[in-house]
Protein backbone atom coordinates (compact mmCIF):
# COMPACT_ATOMS: atom_id res chain seq x y z
CA UNK A 1 0.00 0.00 0.00
CA UNK A 2 1.23 3.46 -0.87
CA UNK A 3 2.38 5.42 2.20
CA UNK A 4 -0.24 8.03 1.30
CA UNK A 5 -3.21 6.21 -0.26
CA UNK A 6 -5.32 7.73 -2.99
CA UNK A 7 -8.25 8.58 -0.72
CA UNK A 8 -5.91 10.74 1.36
CA UNK A 9 -3.93 12.30 -1.48
CA UNK A 10 -7.09 13.53 -3.17
CA UNK A 11 -10.52 13.08 -1.61
CA UNK A 12 -12.06 13.76 -5.04
CA UNK A 13 -10.19 10.97 -6.79
CA UNK A 14 -12.87 8.47 -7.81
CA UNK A 15 -10.95 6.00 -9.94
CA UNK A 16 -7.45 4.58 -10.25
CA UNK A 17 -5.61 1.61 -11.70
CA UNK A 18 -3.58 -0.47 -9.26
CA UNK A 19 -2.34 -3.97 -8.45
CA UNK A 20 -3.74 -6.70 -6.22
CA UNK A 21 -0.94 -7.44 -3.74
CA UNK A 22 -2.81 -9.81 -1.44
CA UNK A 23 -6.02 -11.80 -1.06
CA UNK A 24 -7.77 -13.97 1.47
CA UNK A 25 -11.01 -14.62 3.33
CA UNK A 26 -12.42 -13.04 6.47
CA UNK A 27 -15.41 -14.86 8.04
CA UNK A 28 -15.99 -16.59 4.72
CA UNK A 29 -15.93 -13.37 2.70
CA UNK A 30 -13.21 -12.81 0.05
CA UNK A 31 -11.02 -9.73 0.29
CA UNK A 32 -8.15 -8.16 -1.60
CA UNK A 33 -5.30 -5.89 -0.54
CA UNK A 34 -4.28 -3.32 -3.16
CA UNK A 35 -1.10 -1.40 -3.88
CA UNK A 36 -3.21 1.78 -3.74
CA UNK A 37 -6.87 2.60 -3.24
CA UNK A 38 -9.43 5.39 -3.41
CA UNK A 39 -11.70 3.59 -0.93
CA UNK A 40 -11.59 4.85 2.66
CA UNK A 41 -11.55 2.15 5.39
CA UNK A 42 -13.86 2.51 8.37
CA UNK A 43 -12.35 4.57 11.17
CA UNK A 44 -12.66 7.65 13.34
CA UNK A 45 -16.45 7.48 13.40
CA UNK A 46 -16.67 7.48 9.59
CA UNK A 47 -18.07 4.39 7.78
CA UNK A 48 -16.10 2.78 4.99
CA UNK A 49 -16.52 3.67 1.35
CA UNK A 50 -18.25 1.55 -1.27
CA UNK A 51 -17.32 0.99 -4.89
CA UNK A 52 -15.86 -1.74 -7.08
CA UNK A 53 -12.54 -3.52 -7.56
CA UNK A 54 -12.20 -4.99 -11.05
CA UNK A 55 -15.95 -4.53 -11.46
CA UNK A 56 -16.76 -6.56 -8.31
CA UNK A 57 -18.80 -4.66 -5.68
CA UNK A 58 -16.99 -3.80 -2.44
CA UNK A 59 -19.20 -4.45 0.61
CA UNK A 60 -16.75 -3.28 3.29
CA UNK A 61 -13.29 -1.77 3.72
CA UNK A 62 -11.38 -2.39 6.95
CA UNK A 63 -7.90 -1.87 8.36
CA UNK A 64 -6.63 -5.20 9.70
CA UNK A 65 -3.16 -6.42 10.59
CA UNK A 66 -1.55 -3.34 9.10
CA UNK A 67 -3.29 -3.57 5.71
CA UNK A 68 -6.46 -2.28 4.08
CA UNK A 69 -8.80 -5.12 3.18
CA UNK A 70 -11.42 -4.62 0.48
CA UNK A 71 -14.19 -7.14 1.24
CA UNK A 72 -15.91 -8.22 -1.96
CA UNK A 73 -19.32 -9.50 -3.00
CA UNK A 74 -17.71 -12.00 -5.38
CA UNK A 75 -14.51 -13.92 -6.08
CA UNK A 76 -11.31 -11.91 -5.64
CA UNK A 77 -9.63 -10.72 -8.84
CA UNK A 78 -5.86 -10.75 -9.36
CA UNK A 79 -3.26 -8.75 -11.22
CA UNK A 80 -4.00 -5.28 -12.56
CA UNK A 81 -7.41 -3.90 -11.52
CA UNK A 82 -9.38 -0.65 -11.62
CA UNK A 83 -10.78 0.67 -8.35
CA UNK A 84 -13.87 2.89 -8.60
CA UNK A 85 -15.52 4.88 -5.81
CA UNK A 86 -19.22 5.36 -5.03
CA UNK A 87 -18.87 9.15 -5.08
CA UNK A 88 -22.35 10.03 -3.79
CA UNK A 89 -21.82 7.98 -0.62
CA UNK A 90 -18.31 9.41 -0.16
CA UNK A 91 -19.40 13.03 -0.60
CA UNK A 92 -22.23 12.49 1.87
CA UNK A 93 -19.69 11.24 4.40
CA UNK A 94 -17.43 14.20 3.64
CA UNK A 95 -20.30 16.60 4.31
CA UNK A 96 -21.37 14.93 7.56
CA UNK A 97 -17.80 14.54 8.87
CA UNK A 98 -16.78 18.11 8.05
CA UNK A 99 -20.03 19.30 9.61
CA UNK A 100 -19.06 17.42 12.76
CA UNK A 101 -15.70 19.19 12.92
CA UNK A 102 -17.37 22.57 12.50
CA UNK A 103 -20.18 21.83 14.94
CA UNK A 104 -17.73 20.50 17.52
CA UNK A 105 -15.42 23.52 17.18
CA UNK A 106 -18.23 26.07 17.49
CA UNK A 107 -19.83 24.24 20.43
CA UNK A 108 -16.50 24.21 22.24
CA UNK A 109 -15.19 27.70 21.43
CA UNK A 110 -18.46 29.65 21.70
CA UNK A 111 -20.28 27.71 24.39
CA UNK A 112 -17.70 25.61 26.25
CA UNK A 113 -19.26 22.23 25.35
CA UNK A 114 -16.58 19.70 24.42
CA UNK A 115 -17.34 16.72 22.17
CA UNK A 116 -16.68 13.29 23.68
CA UNK A 117 -18.00 11.04 20.86
CA UNK A 118 -19.09 11.12 17.22
CA UNK A 119 -21.24 8.77 15.16
CA UNK A 120 -21.98 9.11 11.44
CA UNK A 121 -25.26 7.28 10.89
CA UNK A 122 -27.17 6.18 7.80
CA UNK A 123 -29.83 8.93 8.08
CA UNK A 124 -28.63 11.32 10.76
CA UNK A 125 -25.38 11.76 12.65
CA UNK A 126 -24.70 12.75 16.23
CA UNK A 127 -22.08 14.09 18.60
CA UNK A 128 -21.99 13.63 22.36
CA UNK A 129 -21.45 16.87 24.28
CA UNK A 130 -20.04 17.11 27.77
CA UNK A 131 -22.94 19.09 29.21
CA UNK A 132 -25.93 17.86 31.27
CA UNK A 133 -28.54 19.50 29.07
CA UNK A 134 -29.31 21.86 26.19
CA UNK A 135 -32.40 24.05 26.04
CA UNK A 136 -34.18 25.25 22.91
CA UNK A 137 -32.56 28.71 23.13
CA UNK A 138 -29.05 27.25 23.34
CA UNK A 139 -29.70 24.94 20.37
CA UNK A 140 -30.94 27.86 18.27
CA UNK A 141 -27.89 29.93 19.15
CA UNK A 142 -25.55 27.03 18.30
CA UNK A 143 -27.26 26.36 14.98
CA UNK A 144 -27.15 30.04 13.99
CA UNK A 145 -23.45 30.25 14.89
CA UNK A 146 -22.67 27.20 12.74
CA UNK A 147 -24.73 28.61 9.84
CA UNK A 148 -22.67 31.82 9.93
CA UNK A 149 -19.43 29.84 9.60
CA UNK A 150 -20.85 27.82 6.69
CA UNK A 151 -21.67 31.07 4.88
CA UNK A 152 -18.14 32.31 5.53
CA UNK A 153 -16.78 29.56 3.24
CA UNK A 154 -13.74 28.75 5.38
CA UNK A 155 -11.20 26.61 3.47
CA UNK A 156 -10.76 23.08 4.82
CA UNK A 157 -7.33 21.49 4.35
CA UNK A 158 -5.43 18.42 5.52
CA UNK A 159 -1.72 17.88 6.08
CA UNK A 160 0.70 15.63 7.91
CA UNK A 161 3.20 16.80 10.52
CA UNK A 162 5.89 15.05 12.52
CA UNK A 163 5.15 14.08 16.09
CA UNK A 164 7.69 16.70 17.20
CA UNK A 165 5.79 19.42 15.32
CA UNK A 166 2.49 18.06 16.59
CA UNK A 167 3.62 18.32 20.22
CA UNK A 168 3.97 22.09 19.93
CA UNK A 169 0.78 22.86 18.03
CA UNK A 170 -2.60 24.04 19.40
CA UNK A 171 -4.47 20.96 18.18
CA UNK A 172 -7.90 19.78 19.30
CA UNK A 173 -7.39 16.08 19.95
CA UNK A 174 -8.41 13.25 22.21
CA UNK A 175 -4.91 11.83 21.88
CA UNK A 176 -3.15 9.63 19.37
CA UNK A 177 -3.98 5.93 19.11
CA UNK A 178 -1.94 3.72 21.41
CA UNK A 179 1.29 2.66 19.72
CA UNK A 180 1.00 5.26 16.94
CA UNK A 181 4.23 5.89 15.05
CA UNK A 182 5.14 8.20 12.20
CA UNK A 183 3.48 11.41 11.12
CA UNK A 184 0.19 12.81 12.37
CA UNK A 185 -2.61 13.86 10.02
CA UNK A 186 -4.31 17.16 10.82
CA UNK A 187 -7.50 18.61 9.35
CA UNK A 188 -7.92 22.37 9.56
CA UNK A 189 -10.97 24.57 9.10
CA UNK A 190 -9.12 27.83 8.60
CA UNK A 191 -9.66 30.35 11.40
CA UNK A 192 -11.94 27.86 13.17
CA UNK A 193 -10.40 24.50 14.06
CA UNK A 194 -7.29 22.34 13.89
CA UNK A 195 -7.70 18.69 14.87
CA UNK A 196 -6.29 15.22 14.38
CA UNK A 197 -8.33 13.18 11.89
CA UNK A 198 -7.80 10.51 9.25
CA UNK A 199 -11.17 10.95 7.55
CA UNK A 200 -12.25 12.55 4.28
CA UNK A 201 -13.52 16.13 4.23
CA UNK A 202 -14.97 18.87 2.06
CA UNK A 203 -12.65 21.60 0.72
CA UNK A 204 -14.72 24.45 2.17
CA UNK A 205 -17.43 24.93 4.78
CA UNK A 206 -19.56 26.27 1.91
CA UNK A 207 -19.80 22.70 0.58
CA UNK A 208 -21.80 21.78 3.67
CA UNK A 209 -24.67 23.81 2.14
CA UNK A 210 -26.56 23.89 5.44
CA UNK A 211 -26.75 22.14 8.82
CA UNK A 212 -29.81 21.43 10.92
CA UNK A 213 -29.84 20.35 14.57
CA UNK A 214 -32.50 17.64 14.87
CA UNK A 215 -32.89 17.17 18.61
CA UNK A 216 -31.14 15.86 21.69
CA UNK A 217 -31.07 12.83 23.95
CA UNK A 218 -29.71 12.90 27.50
CA UNK A 219 -27.52 9.99 28.53
CA UNK A 220 -24.85 9.37 31.18
CA UNK A 221 -24.98 12.99 32.30
CA UNK A 222 -24.23 14.20 28.77
CA UNK A 223 -26.21 15.23 25.71
CA UNK A 224 -26.33 13.41 22.38
CA UNK A 225 -27.00 16.01 19.70
CA UNK A 226 -28.40 14.83 16.35
CA UNK A 227 -27.82 16.70 13.09
CA UNK A 228 -27.87 16.45 9.29
CA UNK A 229 -26.01 18.48 6.68
CA UNK A 230 -25.81 18.95 2.93
CA UNK A 231 -27.70 16.73 0.51
CA UNK A 232 -28.78 14.49 3.38
CA UNK A 233 -30.64 17.44 4.90
CA UNK A 234 -32.41 18.10 1.59
CA UNK A 235 -33.42 14.42 1.33
CA UNK A 236 -34.79 14.47 4.88
CA UNK A 237 -36.74 17.64 4.17
CA UNK A 238 -38.19 16.21 0.94
CA UNK A 239 -39.40 13.12 2.80
CA UNK A 240 -40.87 15.30 5.55
CA UNK A 241 -42.60 17.50 2.96
CA UNK A 242 -44.13 14.46 1.25
CA UNK A 243 -45.42 13.10 4.58
CA UNK A 244 -46.95 16.45 5.45
CA UNK A 245 -48.65 16.62 2.06
CA UNK A 246 -50.12 13.15 2.59
CA UNK A 247 -51.31 14.08 6.09
CA UNK A 248 -52.92 17.27 4.77
CA UNK A 249 -54.75 15.21 2.16
CA UNK A 250 -55.88 12.51 4.59
CA UNK A 251 -57.05 14.92 7.30
CA UNK A 252 -58.21 17.80 5.15
CA UNK A 253 -56.29 20.34 7.20
CA UNK A 254 -53.49 22.84 6.76
CA UNK A 255 -50.04 22.40 8.31
CA UNK A 256 -50.96 24.84 11.06
CA UNK A 257 -54.10 22.87 12.01
CA UNK A 258 -52.67 19.34 11.83
CA UNK A 259 -51.48 19.03 15.44
CA UNK A 260 -54.73 20.35 16.92
CA UNK A 261 -56.84 18.15 14.66
CA UNK A 262 -54.78 15.04 15.41
CA UNK A 263 -55.01 15.71 19.16
CA UNK A 264 -58.80 15.87 18.86
CA UNK A 265 -58.94 12.71 16.75
CA UNK A 266 -56.72 10.80 19.20
CA UNK A 267 -58.94 11.82 22.13
CA UNK A 268 -61.99 10.66 20.17
CA UNK A 269 -60.27 7.37 19.33
CA UNK A 270 -59.48 6.76 23.02
CA UNK A 271 -63.13 7.39 23.91
CA UNK A 272 -64.21 4.98 21.17
CA UNK A 273 -61.78 2.33 22.42
CA UNK A 274 -63.21 2.59 25.92
CA UNK A 275 -66.75 2.29 24.55
CA UNK A 276 -65.82 -0.74 22.44
CA UNK A 277 -64.09 -2.37 25.41
CA UNK A 278 -67.19 -1.87 27.58
CA UNK A 279 -69.48 -3.22 24.85
CA UNK A 280 -67.25 -6.27 24.38
CA UNK A 281 -67.42 -6.93 28.11
CA UNK A 282 -71.20 -6.63 28.09
CA UNK A 283 -71.36 -9.00 25.12
CA UNK A 284 -69.11 -11.50 26.90
CA UNK A 285 -71.34 -11.37 29.99
CA UNK A 286 -74.45 -11.95 27.86
CA UNK A 287 -72.80 -14.82 25.99
CA UNK A 288 -71.75 -16.44 29.29
CA UNK A 289 -75.27 -16.14 30.71
CA UNK A 290 -76.72 -17.74 27.58
CA UNK A 291 -74.26 -20.65 27.82
CA UNK A 292 -74.95 -21.30 31.49
CA UNK A 293 -78.73 -21.11 31.06
CA UNK A 294 -78.78 -23.56 28.14
CA UNK A 295 -80.05 -27.07 29.06
CA UNK A 296 -77.18 -29.46 29.73
CA UNK A 297 -76.27 -32.41 31.89
CA UNK A 298 -74.40 -31.78 35.17
CA UNK A 299 -70.67 -31.54 34.53
CA UNK A 300 -71.22 -31.19 30.77
CA UNK A 301 -68.49 -29.30 28.88
CA UNK A 302 -69.98 -26.19 27.31
CA UNK A 303 -68.50 -25.65 23.84
CA UNK A 304 -69.05 -22.62 21.62
CA UNK A 305 -67.37 -21.12 18.55
CA UNK A 306 -67.43 -17.47 17.38
CA UNK A 307 -65.82 -16.93 13.93
CA UNK A 308 -65.47 -13.14 14.33
CA UNK A 309 -64.43 -12.79 18.00
CA UNK A 310 -60.95 -12.73 19.54
CA UNK A 311 -59.04 -14.28 22.42
CA UNK A 312 -59.86 -11.42 24.79
CA UNK A 313 -63.58 -12.06 24.25
CA UNK A 314 -63.12 -15.79 24.98
CA UNK A 315 -61.31 -14.96 28.21
CA UNK A 316 -64.15 -12.68 29.31
CA UNK A 317 -66.77 -15.35 28.61
CA UNK A 318 -64.77 -18.01 30.46
CA UNK A 319 -64.33 -15.82 33.55
CA UNK A 320 -68.02 -14.91 33.63
CA UNK A 321 -69.08 -18.57 33.27
CA UNK A 322 -66.79 -19.47 36.18
CA UNK A 323 -68.43 -16.75 38.26
CA UNK A 324 -72.00 -17.81 37.39
CA UNK A 325 -71.40 -21.57 37.69
CA UNK A 326 -68.16 -22.56 39.52
CA UNK A 327 -68.69 -26.23 38.57
CA UNK A 328 -68.89 -25.55 34.87
CA UNK A 329 -66.13 -26.27 32.31
CA UNK A 330 -66.08 -24.56 28.92
CA UNK A 331 -64.20 -24.96 25.65
CA UNK A 332 -64.45 -21.71 23.68
CA UNK A 333 -62.99 -21.09 20.23
CA UNK A 334 -62.86 -18.21 17.75
CA UNK A 335 -61.47 -17.33 14.33
CA UNK A 336 -60.93 -19.36 11.21
CA UNK A 337 -60.63 -23.15 11.25
CA UNK A 338 -56.95 -22.95 10.23
CA UNK A 339 -56.06 -19.84 12.24
CA UNK A 340 -57.91 -19.34 15.49
CA UNK A 341 -57.72 -19.32 19.25
CA UNK A 342 -59.12 -21.40 22.08
CA UNK A 343 -59.79 -21.12 25.80
CA UNK A 344 -60.53 -23.87 28.31
CA UNK A 345 -62.14 -22.42 31.42
CA UNK A 346 -62.98 -24.12 34.70
CA UNK A 347 -64.62 -22.67 37.79
CA UNK A 348 -63.29 -23.23 41.30
CA UNK A 349 -65.43 -26.36 41.64
CA UNK A 350 -64.82 -27.65 38.13
CA UNK A 351 -63.49 -31.20 37.79
CA UNK A 352 -61.14 -30.51 34.85
CA UNK A 353 -57.39 -30.76 35.44
CA UNK A 354 -56.34 -27.97 33.07
CA UNK A 355 -52.61 -28.57 33.53
CA UNK A 356 -53.07 -32.16 32.37
CA UNK A 357 -55.71 -31.77 29.69
CA UNK A 358 -54.70 -28.32 28.34
CA UNK A 359 -51.55 -29.37 26.45
CA UNK A 360 -53.36 -32.36 24.95
CA UNK A 361 -56.20 -30.15 23.72
CA UNK A 362 -53.69 -27.68 22.28
CA UNK A 363 -51.95 -30.48 20.41
CA UNK A 364 -55.26 -31.82 19.09
CA UNK A 365 -56.22 -28.36 17.85
CA UNK A 366 -52.85 -27.96 16.11
CA UNK A 367 -51.33 -25.39 18.38
CA UNK A 368 -49.72 -24.57 21.70
CA UNK A 369 -50.89 -22.90 24.88
CA UNK A 370 -50.54 -22.24 28.55
CA UNK A 371 -52.51 -20.91 31.45
CA UNK A 372 -53.18 -20.16 35.08
CA UNK A 373 -56.06 -19.44 37.48
CA UNK A 374 -58.66 -21.60 35.84
CA UNK A 375 -57.89 -20.74 32.22
CA UNK A 376 -55.78 -22.55 29.62
CA UNK A 377 -55.53 -20.71 26.32
CA UNK A 378 -53.65 -20.81 23.03
CA UNK A 379 -53.69 -20.61 19.26
CA UNK A 380 -54.76 -23.44 16.95
CA UNK A 381 -54.63 -24.35 13.27
CA UNK A 382 -57.16 -27.23 13.35
CA UNK A 383 -60.22 -25.80 15.12
CA UNK A 384 -62.41 -28.20 13.12
CA UNK A 385 -61.45 -30.76 15.79
CA UNK A 386 -63.11 -28.79 18.60
CA UNK A 387 -65.80 -31.45 19.19
CA UNK A 388 -63.08 -34.07 19.66
CA UNK A 389 -61.33 -31.63 22.00
CA UNK A 390 -64.51 -31.32 24.07
CA UNK A 391 -64.69 -35.12 24.26
CA UNK A 392 -61.07 -35.21 25.40
CA UNK A 393 -61.87 -32.79 28.24
CA UNK A 394 -64.89 -34.85 29.24
CA UNK A 395 -62.64 -37.89 29.46
CA UNK A 396 -60.59 -36.24 32.20
CA UNK A 397 -62.94 -36.95 35.10
CA UNK A 398 -66.03 -35.24 33.66
CA UNK A 399 -69.39 -36.80 32.99
CA UNK A 400 -71.95 -35.87 30.35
Amino acid sequence: MSETPGFERDTRLTRLDTEVVGAGEDDGRPFVVLADTVLYPEGGGQPSDRGTVGGIPVVDVQKSEGEIRHVLAGPAPSGRVTVELDWQRRFDHMQQHTAQHLLTAVADQRFGWSTTAFHLGDRVSDIELDTPGLGAKALTELEEAVAAEIRSAHPVTARRVSQEEFAGMPVRTRGLPEGHTGSVRLVEIHEIDLSTCGGTHCSSTAELEALKLLGTETMRGRVRLFYAAGRRLRVLYAAHHDRMAELRSLLGASDEDLVGLLSTRLAQAKDAERTIRDLKQELAVSAAAALVSAPSAPGHVLAEHWPSRDLTFLQGVAREVARLDPERVVLLTCGEEEDGAFVIGAGELGAADLKAVGPRVADLLGGRGGGSKGIFQGKGTRLSRRESAADLIRGHGLSG
